[in-house]
């Protein structure tokens, strides 16, 4: 497992056995808009420049990541994609919010 730093902050938790697994996902255009999407308090996770990382999980961040995915294997993930599991709160601002009842 490995942890995806933006800015030197732990935000992510992927499962891949190799860096270079863990270096994909980061550098895969369509994740980086996600990070640029989703938002922690009321902020995008990332701003589109600040230094993206990949290091080594700890292994408090190993047991958030499993604790996250609980009986979910992703072993048996048919589609053959690693889990992401975010290390802080994080919002989709483009969630369809129509079937609110205001």
């Amino acid at each position: 497992m490995y942890t995806l730093e933006i800015a030197g902050r732990p935000v992510a938790v992927v499962d891949v056995s190799t860096r270079a697994e863990a270096e994909a996902w980061l550098n895969d255009e369509a994740f980086k808009e996600d990070l640029m999407v989703l938002e922690h308090e009321g902020q995008p996770l990332w701003d589109g420049q600040a230094e993206l990382r990949v290091r080594a999980a700890t292994d408090e961040e190993r047991s958030v990541f499993e604790d996250s995915i609980g009986d979910n294997d992703p072993d048996e993930d048919d589609d053959g994609e690693a889990f992401v599991v975010f290390l802080v709160d994080v919002t989709d601002p483009t969630d369809d919010l129509s079937d609110r009842d205001d």
